[in-house]
């Protein structure tokens, strides 16, 4: 850490601002703040629970199910504690180690969400076009490896986004306008040159987000064409219905990020509490809709949570 060079008399630490321009609102803003984050624990892992309780959901749809509840619990948990410690109790300072980790975990765990949603496309690209061999093609071991390379690839590839601000020097300016240690907005009050960080942070997020959209579209290009194949309206609507919830969740993870994305770079003319409310809000709302999605639209898992709460 000692390549930061920060003021003298507060050397180990970051502030955060918070939403600037909002401070009066602050409170106010943390009521849904807070209630998207509980609503989020709550359904992630009662996600988790039912599955790791029910024998009969021991299979692959599942499992990747309760690998997207971890990846969301990570990224919503990585930043809406401190963001509310903000709100509540103006606990703005963070320490650079914190911030660091904070870079590398929030990353880390919005690329894992992608590799996720890869598998679930993987998963319904078999289960409609190769469904004799679903079975035998996607076991929960292979499923577990999979979300391992996952884990891999997110670690390997966002690692390098805080060891390229540790070299960067940071003289008098240690405050952060915004909630959370994002990658761009701690390199951004850097007083040196944060070409590579912006090249690295830009080029990475899209070659993987393109990756991992090339990888999709060709999964549903082939259910499409095996779809189109089939001229029953019934096995239309049966595959329509197998897809509709993976879909749904892409919708709600990839949207709100590419947008992120695009206007904390490109958006100069947005006022920036607008800005920082759009990025917070990517690591609420999908952690809060996605178990929702999934638990209307997959008639087991709802009747098995249903059986749950019958219980209490």
């Amino acid at each position: 850490m000692a390549a930061f060079n920060l003021t003298p008399s507060d050397s180990s630490t970051f502030i955060l601002m918070g939403i600037p321009g909002l401070e009066a609102a602050q409170v106010w803003i943390s009521i849904p703040f807070s209630i998207f984050y509980i609503v989020s624990l709550l359904g992630n892992f009662t996600v988790l629970f039912v599955v790791g309780k029910e024998q009969t959901l021991h299979k692959p749809m599942y499992l990747l199910l309760c690998m997207l509840a971890l990846t969301d619990i990570t990224t919503s948990t990585s930043v809406v504690p401190k963001a509310l410690c903000i709100f509540w109790f103006n606990l703005k300072s963070i320490t650079v180690a914190g911030c660091l980790i904070q870079v590398f975990f929030l990353h880390a765990g919005s690329t894992a969400h992608s590799a996720v949603l890869v598998t679930m496309a993987l998963d319904r690209y078999v289960a409609i076009c190769k469904p004799l061999r679903y079975a035998t093609i996607l076991t929960n071991a292979r499923i577990a490896k999979l979300g391992l390379v996952g884990l891999i690839r997110a670690v390997l590839c966002i690692l390098p986004l805080p060891l390229l601000l540790t070299r960067l020097p940071f003289c008098a300016n240690h405050i952060i306008p915004h909630t959370y240690c994002d990658h761009i907005a701690v390199a951004k009050i850097s007083c040196g040159d944060i070409t590579a960080n912006n090249m690295y942070g830009l080029g990475m997020g899209f070659l993987i987000i393109g990756l991992d959209l090339t990888l999709i579209a060709l999964s549903y290009s082939q259910i499409t064409r095996a779809v189109l194949r089939v001229s029953s309206k019934k096995s239309h609507q049966k595959a329509l219905n197998t897809c509709t919830a993976h879909i749904c969740v892409m919708l709600t993870s990839y949207t709100p990020y590419l947008f992120s994305v695009l206007t904390q770079r490109f958006g100069q003319g947005i006022a920036p509490h607008v800005l920082i409310i759009l990025a917070n809000l990517y690591f609420l709302f999908p952690p809060m809709i996605n178990p929702i999605i999934y638990g209307v639209k997959t008639k087991e898992l709802r009747e098995k949570v249903g059986k749950y709460i019958c219980r209490m």
